[in-house]
């Protein structure tokens, strides 16, 4: 099949690409781009280990084509951080102990970013319903929601 090229943003670089129609934005991700905090889970859209921002939203990338971000913005785990400083919500992450595998982190930590640029002072019950579609078999989820409610707080929101 013949490649197309698109043009997006990756954690605000801007990349031109040839991609095979059928290659999956977390196939870019991770083979062609090397950003493999993205993590490849299930395959099938179901475990939400794969999810990444794109134009701020998530989206389940091992399910997105690739050619289907041209135009748009994709936001990694990799591009949460500032330089080799943490954001709040990854510290709070660390600190809660939010975090036990790690395996579902990266997707827990981008939905909880995008849930708190929408809404900047969410409840429990909105945080539980923003992570539901990322599986988490260690944490209990608990911790999670802690984090990501204390982000949301004055204190948390530096």
């Amino acid at each position: 099949m013949k490649e197309i090229e698109i043009t997006l943003k990756v954690n605000g670089e801007d990349f031109r690409v040839e991609v095979d129609p059928r290659t999956s934005l977390l196939r870019l991700l991770r083979e062609r781009l090397g950003l493999t905090g993205t993590r490849q889970g299930c395959g099938r859209g179901d475990c939400g280990s794969c999810t990444v921002l794109v134009d701020d939203r998530p989206v389940l990338s091992c399910i997105m084509f690739a050619f289907q971000a041209d135009g748009k913005s994709v936001t990694t785990i990799e591009g949460v951080a500032k330089g080799d400083r943490l954001s709040r919500l990854q510290e709070l992450f660390v600190e809660r102990g939010a975090i036990q595998c790690g395996y579902c982190t990266p997707a827990m930590i981008l939905v909880g970013e995008s849930l708190l640029r929408r809404n900047p002072s969410p409840t429990r019950e909105e945080i539980r319903r923003a992570i539901s579609g990322v599986l988490c078999r260690c944490t209990g989820y608990e911790k999670i929601v802690d984090a990501i409610e204390e982000a949301s707080t004055e204190e948390g929101r530096r």
